[in-house]
C-alpha cells in the first residue's frame, strides 16, 4: 500500500503559511528528500504523537505531518531567488543531506506543538484536531504498524509509552540519525520544547533499552472497520431516506388534519427566535445606570462592559459555539444545568481580554454562558461553561468568573459593588486585603483555594467580601469552582446574617472553612452556619459548640448538610469534627430546622462519653443500645464503653413528634 492511500490526519498544516525551508533550499530538493527519506521521517513523527491517539490516528497523522512537510511555491526560502541551485550534500547519510535537515526540523517542530495542551481558562485543551483533511485518506480499514512482537521490540515499546513525545523523539534521534546530546537539544529546542521538558526527555532517553526494533508505522497491517455497526449505519440512513419520503407523500396527498406533533412547523423548518440569537446585532444591551432605579437588581441589569462589546466577529463565534459546539470546544456545566443553545437573543454582559484569554459573557435569563478562546489564535478550541442563576438577587449576582490561570482567578463583578476586600477565613479579626477592580469591572488576578487547587491543604481560605450600594451589611463569598462564587451565611435558618458580621460568626466560620471542600462543583448557590447548641463537657473540658452547615444549590435538589462538633481549641482556624453528614434532607433548612446529632467523645480524665445536642425544639433526648440512657433538655452527656460503643439516639420534640439523629 502506498503512502498516498493513507488517510486523515489530526493536524492542521503549517506550510500553506510561508515557505521556511532552510537558506538555499528549495522545495524541489525538500521533496526529493522526502521521497529518499520517507520511512525515517514518518518514524520520528510517529514517536513525537502522542500515544492517546490510538495506532490508527497516529499512524494517518504522522504520515499527513510529513507529506505537508514540503514548502509551497517553486522558490528557495530565505534566498529570494527563483532559480536557486540545490545545496550539494556535505557527506553521506541523512545527515550531509540540507533537505533532510530541514524536512525533519518541520516535522518535530510540528508534531511536538500539536501534541503540547493548551491553556484555556484554566483548562487543558488538546491542539490536535479532528475532521474532514485532505490526503492521506482511507475509509473501511484500521491500519496498525506491523508488530515483530520478539521480547526485546515489546520491552523498548513498554519502555517508550512511558515518555512523552519529546523524551520518544530523544531516543530516537539517537538511534536513527546518531545524534548526540547537545545535538538533540538544539533540535527539540528548535522545536518549541522548554528547556526542563529537554531535560527530562534526555534523561528519559539514557534510561532506554539499545535493543529491540523501533516501531515502523510504513510497515501496516490491516484490519476492517467494526462490519456490523456499518451495516447497521447503512440500514439506518436507507430507513431515513424512505421515512423521508413517505413524510413527503404524507404531506402532498392525505387530507388537512393535525399528525403527531400537533401545529408545529416541519421539522426542517427554522425557528425565528433560534435564528436570531445567533446574531450578534441582536444581543441585548442593558444600559450603564438601569440597575439604579431597577426593581429588579441581578444579572437582567448587568451593563455589557469590556472592550470588545462591539467585536461582531468575537460574538458571532461565541454565539455560534453556543449553538453549536464542536469536538475542539470543551464544555462544562455546573449540575442542574442544561448546555442547550438559547432560546432567543441573550444578553451581552462582558466581552475583552481577561490574560491570555478572550471572554465573553451571556446570560439568557435562566443561565450564564462563559465563551472563552486564545487570544490572537484564528483556530484552535474554545471552552464553553454554563452555570444555572434562576432567581438570582443582589448578592448571589455580585460576581463572575471570567478566567482561571496559573493559580489565579480574575472575576467581573457587579456596578453596584462598591469594594471588594480578599479576606482569610481562617484568620478571624485580621482585615483583608482590598482588591483592585479595573473600568470594566474585572478585577485584579487574586488567589482563592478553588482558583490555586489549595482546597486540601486549607493553610488560609481567602473569600470574596463585599459592600455594595443598597445592602446595610458586608457580605462573603467563597470561590467553590465555578462560574459564581457561594454566599456564605451564619445564623438560624430563615434568619441568617453576614458570615463575617460579629466575632461569634467569624470564630465559628474560621472552624467551618476548610470544609468546603466538600461542596465543590457541585452548583452551591450559598452555604450557612449556624451553632444550634452550646454543651459544657465532663471533667472540666470546657464548652463545645455544635454547628449545622447546610449548602443549598441553584437547583432546589442536591442540598447537603453536616454536623459538626466544636471543642475549645488555642486556634482559631483548626477545623471541627464532622459527626454527621446529609443529602437532600431538610435538616438545618428553613422548612424544618430542627436536628439532632450526637458523637463518642473522650475527656481529658480518658473516659469515653456518648455526647448529644439538639436544636431548641427539642425538649429531650435518648439513647438506646450499648449506651443506655436519657435526660429531659436539648443536651445530654452519657458514660460510653469505649471507642467502638454503638447506640441509637432519638428525641422528642416540644410538639411531641420524634427526631432521629442525623446520620
Amino acid at each position: 500500500m502506498s503512502s498516498s492511500d493513507l488517510s486523515s490526519p489530526d493536524v492542521k498544516p503549517t506550510s500553506h503559511r510561508r515557505p521556511e525551508t532552510t537558506p538555499g533550499v528549495a522545495p524541489e530538493q525538500a521533496a526529493a528528500a522526502l521521497v529518499e527519506h520517507y520511512p525515517r521521517l514518518v518514524r520520528l513523527a510517529y514517536l513525537a504523537l502522542p500515544a492517546s491517539l490510538g495506532r490508527h490516528r497516529r499512524v494517518l497523522t504522522a504520515h499527513a505531518l510529513v507529506q505537508r512537510a514540503v514548502p509551497h511555491g517553486r522558490a528557495a526560502a530565505g534566498s529570494g531567488d527563483s532559480g536557486a541551485l540545490p545545496v550539494p550534500r556535505t557527506g553521506d547519510g541523512p545527515a550531509g543531506d540540507p533537505g533532510y535537515l530541514y524536512l525533519r526540523q518541520r516535522v518535530l517542530r510540528t508534531a511536538l506543538t500539536a501534541a503540547r495542551p493548551v491553556r484555556l481558562a484554566g483548562r487543558e485543551l488538546r491542539r490536535l484536531r479532528t475532521g474532514p483533511y485532505g490526503l492521506p485518506r482511507v475509509a473501511g480499514l484500521r491500519l496498525f504498524p506491523l508488530a515483530v512482537g520478539d521480547t526485546a521490540e515489546l520491552a523498548l515499546d513498554t519502555a517508550l509509552q512511558r515518555l512523552d513525545g519529546a523524551g520518544r523523539v530523544a531516543y530516537a534521534l539517537r538511534r536513527l540519525d546518531g545524534l548526540n546530546a547537545p545535538a538533540i537539544r538544539s533540535l527539540l529546542a528548535a522545536s518549541g520544547v522548554d528547556e526542563d521538558t529537554i531535560r527530562a526527555a534526555l534523561r528519559g532517553a539514557d534510561s532506554l533499552p539499545e535493543g529491540g526494533e523501533l516501531v515502523d508505522p510504513c510497515a501496516l497491517t490491516a484490519r476492517p472497520t467494526d462490519l456490523t455497526r456499518r451495516r447497521r449505519r447503512r440500514h439506518a440512513a436507507l430507513a431515513a431516506v424512505a421515512v423521508l419520503a413517505v413524510a413527503a407523500a404524507g404531506t402532498a396527498l392525505l387530507p388537512g388534519g393535525w399528525g403527531p406533533d400537533g401545529a408545529a412547523a416541519p421539522p426542517y423548518a427554522e425557528n425565528a427566535q433560534a435564528q436570531a440569537a445567533l446574531d450578534p446585532k441582536t444581543l441585548r444591551r442593558m444600559p450603564a445606570d438601569v440597575w439604579e432605579g431597577s426593581s429588579r437588581v441581578d444579572f437582567a441589569v448587568w451593563p455589557a462592559r469590556g472592550e470588545a462589546v462591539n467585536d461582531q466577529a468575537l460574538l458571532r463565534r461565541a454565539l455560534a459555539v453556543w449553538a453549536r459546539p464542536g469536538d475542539s470546544v470543551g464544555v462544562s456545566a455546573t449540575p442542574g444545568t442544561q448546555t442547550g443553545p438559547a432560546p432567543g437573543p441573550a444578553q451581552l454582559l462582558y466581552a475583552g481580554e481577561v490574560g491570555q484569554s478572550t471572554v465573553v459573557l451571556l446570560y439568557d435569563g435562566m443561565r450564564l454562558v462563559r465563551y472563552a478562546e486564545l487570544t490572537g489564535v484564528e483556530d484552535g478550541g474554545a471552552v464553553l461553561d454554563f452555570a444555572r442563576v434562576d432567581g438570582a438577587d443582589t448578592t448571589a449576582a455580585s460576581a463572575v468568573v471570567l478566567d482561571r490561570a496559573d493559580g489565579n482567578t480574575r472575576y467581573l463583578v457587579a456596578p453596584w459593588v462598591e469594594s471588594l476586600t480578599m479576606t482569610d477565613l481562617l484568620t478571624p479579626g485580621i482585615t483583608g486585603v482590598p482588591a483592585d477592580v479595573d473600568e470594566h469591572g474585572v478585577t485584579a488576578p487574586v488567589r482563592t483555594p478553588a482558583g490555586s487547587g489549595t482546597q486540601e491543604e486549607c493553610a488560609e481560605y481567602a473569600v470574596l467580601e463585599f459592600t455594595a450600594t443598597g445592602l446595610a451589611a458586608p457580605y462573603a463569598m467563597a470561590d467553590l469552582g465555578e462560574l459564581t462564587p457561594a454566599l456564605l451565611t451564619y445564623g438560624a435558618p430563615g434568619e441568617p446574617g453576614g458570615a463575617l458580621a460579629d466575632s461569634t460568626s467569624a470564630a465559628r466560620w474560621a472552624r467551618t472553612a476548610c470544609h468546603l471542600s466538600g461542596v465543590t462543583a457541585t452548583g452551591v448557590r450559598s452555604v450557612n452556619t449556624w451553632g444550634f447548641a452550646e454543651q459544657e463537657l465532663p471533667d472540666g473540658a470546657g464548652t463545645a459548640q455544635w454547628l449545622c452547615t447546610r449548602a443549598e444549590t441553584w437547583r432546589g435538589s442536591g442540598s447537603r448538610t453536616m454536623a459538626q462538633f466544636h471543642i475549645p481549641s488555642e486556634h482559631a482556624g483548626e477545623p471541627g469534627a464532622v459527626v454527621a453528614r446529609q443529602e437532600e434532607g431538610t435538616a438545618c433548612g428553613p422548612r424544618e430546622p430542627r436536628v439532632l446529632s450526637g458523637v463518642l467523645w473522650k475527656s481529658p480524665a480518658d473516659t469515653w462519653y456518648l455526647l448529644a445536642a439538639g436544636s431548641p425544639e427539642v425538649a429531650s433526648i435518648a439513647a438506646e443500645g450499648e449506651v443506655e440512657g436519657g435526660v429531659s433538655g436539648r443536651v445530654m452527656a452519657l458514660p460510653a464503653p469505649g471507642q467502638q460503643a454503638d447506640a441509637e439516639l432519638t428525641a422528642t420534640l416540644e410538639n411531641g413528634e420524634t427526631l432521629s439523629s442525623l446520620r
